[in-house]
């Protein structure tokens, strides 16, 4: 700490804080327009230039330093804050009032509420360019760019697309996308990071156009003959009288906008924002506050909410007559599902039941499905849909660490040396999160190894980049950590404290050789030496996996030699190691965090546990069943051999995204009595006998768990559609008509009772989620939660981590002769799975329409496809009919199909081989053969997709090329200006 003295008092300061942090921190009003804390000193608006011994410098970009003495209000300096503000003023037309952007937020407004600036000593001067509108989302005036490069900023060092620059060389200097393209032919991924941040109404969500103001939807000419009126008196009145009107206005529009905090619904990353809205009219989404992502959204986080008010919504319960569906009152569904379930559990016993909760609802909803099964119904037959895809990373961590989840946060990634990514498409699956690492390696100098299949951004961007062949993770990852341990490159003194079983692990690493690797792998010996070497010279690895891991038959055992890795080398216990499973869903982790699992309760708590089992007897008044129940991949075989009747699914497309979807779907439909619940009629609720009207998200109050065990509080942006209902309230309705006593009123009720049953969660409160606060699990009864995981010792009851010994597997689906062709299959940015929700977004559907097949130019030449041409992929389980795309993201004789599709999903394709630990689908383990069709169709991403454009990476907005203009000069009476950095 250290002392400075800002107007005549003395604070205190933190060495290397910047100044205008301590003067923002303490209070102190000074104007900083191209300022934001997130985004650093940018150091093009001047407007905080403050005075230190007699010389102005920007305070955003000056660093404290023991015994400085600032002045902000001194003459010069507030002769240097206005100036600078004039020149901005000068690219900039104050038409308040009638502006969709007058909520109380405007920097321009408030900036010039603040200098008090009456009239413009720099009159206005128009520009030679016409508003941009090409993005479906959002549109730039330059006219109204004042040119402060926040926009530049975001887009090139925190959401590290490269998309926006300025030519500060140009006449008339402009924002621009691709150096000069539309935006809407741009590679902008429609992130929002550029809207969110921009500090006037120069780029604006299309969603607020006309909607926000009382005046603003008022026809254009209207409203220039308004603005016109404004200048005219001006001159007379000055900006004081004017501002007043815009401010009346603005305190107006708080009677009908309304701000609400939610949690994203789509990826695990866990962003949460604003939402603002006007009735059920969504004007947009605000991020700022939240602790995982900040000023940080992707498309869909951002843009993705239209499903929402969807005229496809269900609002009615539907029952099964015949073969058609009629609509049905709620008493009558809900009487019908209370009967038939106490039939078949009297006809049957009660393991003749499944329940499948939602990774898309909430921690309560979860608890509340599981309960139902275990409590009302008897039976442990209960799963959620990280059986899919990260059942397998949370198996390889038990083994190895204890815990089921992230070692860290997305925080301890940013500070890790290295980061190694392995079968995830980061930028897509997860994209606020791949940020962070695109920004830390641009900036910060931090390395990455990228291993995948596919050449995606993050491959690109690799410091090194991996193609193994499919299917071979676990044997150059076991031939690493064997190379690591005999040429001395272990740490071997964190292995002697704090890790167990290194001998048994050394023998098993007997067949795991740098040659055999090689051979098996496709990769050559020194690129493997080279992964070792980086990983050894690395300050701290963090270690980072998706589906092109866990959605293997050998998925369990692949995650368990990353944490292998990671253990002989020392990267867990502090920040910028550990191990980082990716969390598919929004609350993928949370559905099993909460006992929507066959063998654990709530906390990962057995239920072979007598004293477990004991305690939720004791809180639940009934007798539980004690034996592991069906997982979800076994649910459809109980199906085929007569043994499950009946079965209860919400939230999830368990027919499309279950793999051998042909299998699944026909498995559903020899049910002797299926309840869907869903938001939309999902290709699912057509095997189904009842289907329940639900809400989602925005319409209900609950918690969600992210990737980073972080726990966050949703609120309730609207109510519920008339005629649908939570999810927490139709479980509850089924169970107290099944007999069940339950009168939880408010989500908040339900998390008190799991808290009081859960160690894990003991600590857990709404009280203590208010608002943008999180926990991080585990929660002690205190409410300190754990960030860091492992930080004094592992989840053992020794402390100390567990090396696993694994042996090798083979992928179960090979390419032969007859199915010559390995199919890849994922995920898009744009698109969550199969669209269910953002096929529903107008924007995101016209940017890309249909799924598609990526095909090699090598594979495309020899079978004579171009993009565009149809083609019919087969499979041993099904086939799919869809157009190609030939693109050089895919080698070779290996495919990829993203999941984006109803019409062909990519399941019908899939076997079902599963892992043999877990039962994960081996989705990635897919042969197919290609037909090439006569007809040849248009490309299927049109051409304002944004893998179309060509981004412009440079160092931010490069502000020192503005200073060399031959018109810049440092504003302040020509004082000499200190630039300290």
């Amino acid at each position: 700490m250290l002392s400075v003295t800002i107007d005549g008092v003395v604070l205190e300061a933190t060495s290397g804080e910047r100044l205008i942090d301590v003067i923002n921190r303490v209070g102190v009003k000074i104007s900083q327009v191209c300022y934001h804390p997130q985004l650093g000193p940018i150091q093009t608006c001047d407007t905080c230039m403050v005075e230190i011994n007699g010389q102005l410098v920007r305070a955003c970009a000056t660093t404290v330093c023991a015994g400085m003495k600032v002045l902000t209000k001194s003459e010069i300096a507030s002769a240097a804050q206005r100036e600078a503000f004039n020149r901005i003023l000068s690219n900039h037309v104050l038409y308040c009032t009638v502006c969709d952007n007058n909520n109380g937020n405007c920097t321009i407004h408030n900036t010039e509420k603040l200098l008090a600036i009456e009239h413009q000593s720099i009159p206005y001067h128009s520009k030679p360019y016409e508003e941009d509108h090409t993005n479906p989302f959002y549109r730039y005036d330059p006219q109204q760019c004042i040119l402060c490069g926040r926009c530049v900023e975001a887009c090139q060092n925190v959401q590290v697309n490269e998309t926006l620059s300025i030519r500060w060389e140009d006449l008339h200097p402009r924002v621009l996308w691709d150096g000069g393209s539309t935006i809407g032919e741009s590679s902008c991924v429609s992130c929002g990071h550029c809207v969110t941040v921009c500090p006037c109404n120069a780029l604006m969500e299309k969603s607020m156009l006309g909607h926000a103001g009382f005046l603003t939807a008022l026809p254009k000419p209207a409203l220039s003959g308004m603005i016109d009126v404004i200048k005219g008196v001006e001159p007379e009145t000055g900006y004081g009288a004017i501002l007043k009107l815009s401010e009346a206005e603005s305190h107006m529009r708080e009677s009908r906008i309304r701000r609400t905090k939610t949690v994203c619904t789509y990826c695990g990353v866990g962003c949460s924002f604003d939402i603002w809205t006007k009735d059920r009219h969504i004007l947009k989404v605000e991020p700022l506050e939240g602790p995982t992502n900040g000023i940080s959204t992707c498309i869909k986080g951002k843009f993705g909410w239209d499903f929402v008010n969807s005229p496809d919504r269900l609002t009615k319960p539907l029952i099964r007559e015949g073969g058609n569906f009629r609509e049905a009152s709620w008493d009558e569904a809900l009487d019908l599902v209370a009967r038939k379930f106490a039939e078949i559990k009297a006809k049957n016993g009660p393991d003749s039941l499944a329940f499948v909760s939602s990774s898309k609802c909430t921690n309560e909803e979860s608890y509340l499905m599981q309960k139902l099964a275990r409590a009302v119904i008897g039976t442990n037959n209960m799963d959620n849909r990280s059986r899919y895809c990260q059942a397998p990373a949370t198996q390889g961590l038990f083994r190895t660490v204890g815990y089921g989840g992230d070692s860290g946060s997305i925080r301890d990634i940013e500070n890790a040396g290295l980061v190694l990514i392995i079968g995830s498409n980061t930028a897509e699956s997860h994209p606020v999160l791949a940020t962070r690492i695109k920004q830390a390696h641009k900036l910060r100098g931090q390395k990455l190894i990228v291993s995948d299949l596919r050449e995606h951004e993050m491959a690109k961007r690799a410091d090194l980049f991996l193609h193994p062949k499919p299917g071979t993770d676990i044997v150059w990852l076991s031939a690493v950590s064997r190379y690591l341990l005999e040429n001395g490159m272990a740490n071997t003194e964190f292995l002697d404290q704090w890790v167990n079983g290194l001998e048994e692990y050394k023998k098993s690493l007997a067949p795991f050789t740098m040659e055999f690797a090689a051979r098996t792998c496709g990769l050559s010996e020194e690129t493997l030496k080279k992964v070792a070497q980086m990983i050894a010279e690395a300050s701290g690895v963090c270690i980072l996996w998706a589906m092109g891991i866990t959605q293997h038959s050998m998925g369990s055992d692949a995650s368990t030699a990353i944490s292998n890795l990671l253990l002989i080398t020392g990267n867990y216990m502090r920040t910028g190691t550990g191990a980082y499973p990716l969390r598919g869903h929004n609350n993928v982790q949370g559905a099993s965090d909460h006992g929507a699992m066959p063998n654990f309760l709530p906390g990962y708590q057995s239920v072979d546990d007598p004293e477990v089992r004991s305690r939720f007897e004791a809180s639940w008044n009934v007798q539980m069943p004690s034996t592991k129940g069906l997982d979800n991949h076994e649910m459809i075989e109980a199906i085929y051999e007569g043994k499950l009747k009946a079965m209860y699914l919400f939230g999830e497309e368990m027919s499309l995204v279950d793999s051998n979807a042909n299998f699944v779907s026909e498995g559903l439909s020899k049910l002797e009595f299926f309840v869907v619940q869903d938001i939309f009629f999902s290709a699912t609720c057509r095997f189904a006998d009842v289907v329940l009207p639900a809400s989602p998200s925005l319409e209900k109050e609950g918690t969600f768990t992210s990737t980073e065990r972080r726990i966050q509080r949703l609120y309730q942006v609207f109510e519920p559609l008339e005629g649908s209902r939570p999810d927490w309230r139709i479980i509850q309705d089924v169970a107290n008509r099944l007999g069940a006593n339950w009168q939880y009123q408010h989500p908040s009720e339900i998390y008190r009772e799991v808290a009081s049953l859960t160690p894990l969660f003991a600590g857990m409160s709404y009280e203590r989620l208010e608002g943008f606060k999180s926990l991080q699990w585990p929660v002690a009864s205190d409410g300190m939660d754990q960030p860091l995981l492992y930080a004094k010792q592992f989840a053992f009851p020794d402390g100390k981590a567990r090396l696993f010994p694994l042996s090798l597997t083979e992928p179960t689906e090979q390419p032969s002769a007859e199915f010559d062709l390995h199919l890849n299959n994922g995920r898009l940015l744009e698109h969550f799975h199969e669209g269910n929700m953002t096929y529903r977004v107008d924007g995101i559907r016209k940017r890309t329409p249909d799924t598609f097949v990526e095909v090699s130019p090598e594979l495309a030449e020899a079978r004579g496809i171009q993009s565009g041409t149809w083609v019919q992929l087969t499979s041993p389980y099904g086939q799919v009919r869809v157009r190609a795309l030939v693109t050089d993201r895919v080698h070779g004789k290996e495919l990829y199909m993203p999941m984006n599709s109803t019409e062909s999903p990519v399941n019908r394709l899939t076997s079902s081989h599963t892992d043999a630990v877990t039962h994960t689908p081996a989705y990635k383990e897919a042969s197919v053969r290609v037909k090439v069709l006569p007809e040849v169709g248009e490309n299927p991403l049109p051409r304002i997709n944004h893998r179309f454009g060509h981004p412009t990476p440079q160092n931010g907005v490069e502000v020192e090329r503005k200073w060399k203009r031959p018109d810049y000069r440092v504003p302040g009476n020509g004082l000499v200006q200190i630039q300290t950095n």
